[in-house]
């Protein structure tokens, strides 16, 4: 239990003005745009990636890029955000964050060509990289310990929201495809899909231009302003969202904080400048960064990022999947709703246990159902090959005649596995360097034959090739021949089992939501110490970013080879350490100032160390 002898935030805050009630909702208001912001970065891709797939002419090696250089460009913007942070201030950040969103739209919007497309989409990487980190931080040395919760659920809050619109933004666009595909000529569908990507990426520039208008018209943060010796700054600031004896209150404690930082004398703040490596800075960063790394290691990007995919292969049709999708990213916006209720009132250490304890249940049982399925399968690897053309390439329309073809080749008998609902996951290699493509069915008749050439495997430079696989013999694999390594056709299950992992998933979400979803922002910047949190917040994002980008680079590869059974069992084994870390190490922090929270790291590190 976190104790202190400022009883600040304890004692019941003196009833706010009505200008002050203003500009606190003016506040939420802004950050809650900037999580509208981060979610719509999200989301986007996937309802306008598969008319971008079809008009651009771009292989499948560049729309790979173009997809992951989001990630890319958020783990490098988030190297560097901590220190723009502390360097120009937590204001023109949040201005230059939203600044990189709105050049991004045009430059990808009016593009023809790979190289265009991918900067755009670099810059949107990085705009979210400065989001993800200067928000939560802004929002953290802003408001008051009571608001601070709410604060940060709005910006996740809003963030889901993005995400439900850019899925519903997507339906919206595939029922308008189906349509012009009934009544127009090919030509005329290829011009309506290539417009329509376009479309999706413009219609997410409003509420962007609304946050970098609304970023200019709010205050520096005061905590920021104090550091840098502005205290009269620092003392107008926090009167713009606290009472005068709430701003006095906390700028007293700032002043008593760095106070006793100046009295330690000359060597011990020689060490301070050193902080990642003293005992009461690294409690509370490890501790952050073991959160970070845990929250994308429940698997909630790549759940997010290949639903539609996850309830295919769990048993429903296209449309049918595409609905769930809607309803996953509905049920995760609702809920993450209830958790902004919750956050202050329950606090943080108990919603992120009860949300990740439910997600690691709901987890294994998506994983349970995959593994009843996965048991009937049928390895036709040998027969896959026999169909590798001379120029080593591979072209198979996986269809019901196609299905039943193979599994005759290997001389299946069984009746688990009809030809009528079946799927094909292929495994391949050129020399050292190995693939895999996604899950085919053989009940839809409008999916793209699978389609194996070295270019989708093979890096096309020397230099790709060593960052991707730095032992390999890229000069051998650039002649060697197109080995099958495996050729997996599995059963599809019925509708039912399909909704069964649809309701699994919705269960994960809102668990996730409730708590995890909620929190982690907010727990990310009230952790860390005022000394190191932009620096560390960054060090933490990163970890994060990168996690994201890996599970989201061996998802499809990963399940290919050992199924979707084995991917969720290994999420909720991730989600179970996430559990047993906040269960037995996070504190409570509702209604702390940061100050506080500072000063119970330091005391729980000299008790560690006195230990």
């Amino acid at each position: 239990m976190m104790t202190t002898a400022n009883s600040s935030a304890a004692a019941p805050e003196p009833a706010l003005t009505p200008a002050i009630r203003r500009y606190n909702a003016f506040l939420l208001l802004v950050a809650g745009l900037g999580g509208l912001l981060y979610g719509i970065d999200v989301g986007i891709i996937g309802g306008a990636y598969p008319y971008l797939a079809a008009t651009s002419g771009l292989t499948a090696a560049q729309l790979s890029a173009i997809v992951a250089a989001v990630l890319f460009g958020s783990v490098l913007s988030t190297l560097f955000a901590g220190l723009l942070a502390d360097g120009m201030g937590r204001k023109p950040l949040l201005i230059l964050s939203g600044l990189a969103f709105v050049a991004s739209i045009p430059i990808i919007s009016l593009s023809h060509g790979y190289a265009m497309l991918l900067f755009g989409r670099l810059l949107q990487g990085i705009s979210a990289g400065f989001v993800g980190v200067v928000v939560p931080l802004y929002l953290a040395e802003c408001l008051t310990a009571s608001a601070r919760g709410k604060g940060t659920a709005i910006f996740q809050w809003l963030l889901t929201l993005g995400i439900v619109a850019a899925a519903l933004l997507g339906m919206y666009y595939s029922y308008r495809v189906a349509y012009v595909s009934k009544t127009a000529s090919g030509l005329a569908l290829t011009a309506f899909e290539n417009e329509a990507w376009r479309r999706i990426f413009w219609v997410s520039l409003p509420p962007v231009v609304l946050f970098v208008l609304g970023s200019f018209f709010v205050t520096e943060s005061p905590r920021w302003l104090f550091r840098r010796g502005k205290k009269d700054k620092a003392l107008a600031a926090l009167l713009h969202s606290r009472t005068p004896e709430q701003a006095g209150i906390e700028l007293e404690e700032m002043e008593t904080v760095a106070a006793a930082k100046a009295a330690a004398g000359p060597q011990i703040n020689k060490q301070i400048k050193e902080s990642l490596l003293r005992r009461k800075y690294m409690i509370p960063f490890l501790l952050a960064c073991v959160i970070l790394f845990c929250n994308t290691a429940t698997g909630i990007n790549s759940v997010i990022g290949y639903n539609t995919g996850i309830l295919l292969q769990g048993g429903l049709s296209d449309l049918s999947a595409h609905w769930g999708y809607v309803i996953f990213t509905v049920v995760n916006f609702l809920l993450t709703t209830v958790g902004m209720v919750l956050v202050d009132r329950k606090g943080r250490r108990f919603l992120i246990v009860l949300g990740t304890g439910g997600a690691a249940i709901a987890l294994v049982g998506v994983g349970i159902l995959f593994l009843r399925t996965e048991r009937a399968t049928v390895d036709c690897r040998a027969a896959v090959q026999a169909m590798v053309g001379p120029d080593q390439q591979l072209t198979l329309r996986f269809d019901r005649a196609a299905a039943a073809k193979l599994l005759a080749a290997e001389g299946y008998t069984g009746s688990e596995i009809a030809s009528g609902r079946a799927s094909l996951a292929i495994i391949y290699s050129y020399g050292d360097f190995t693939a895999a493509t996604s899950y085919v069915r053989s009940d839809n008749a409008a999916a793209a034959p699978i389609a194996i050439k070295r270019s989708d495997c093979v890096p096309s430079t020397a230099g790709e090739a060593l960052i991707n696989h730095p032992f390999s013999n890229y000069a051998a694999a650039r002649t060697a021949p197109l080995r099958i390594d495996k050729a997996v056709i599995g059963r599809i299950p019925n509708a039912g089992n399909g909704w069964l992992v649809a309701l699994g998933l919705y269960l994960f979400v809102a668990f996730y939501a409730l708590g995890p979803g909620v929190v982690v922002w907010l727990a990310l910047s009230e952790l860390m110490p005022t000394r190191i949190r932009s620096n560390g917040m960054s060090i933490a994002l990163v970890i994060n970013q990168l996690v994201s980008t890996t599970l989201a680079g061996i998802f499809l590869p990963f399940v290919s080879k050992h199924g979707y059974s084995s991917i969720f069992f290994l999420f909720a084994a991730f989600t179970v350490v996430y559990f047993l870390v906040a269960a037995l190490f996070l504190p409570e922090t509702k209604g702390k100032t940061l100050e506080e929270i500072e000063e119970y790291f330091e005391g729980h590190g000299a008790k560690a160390g006195a230990a």
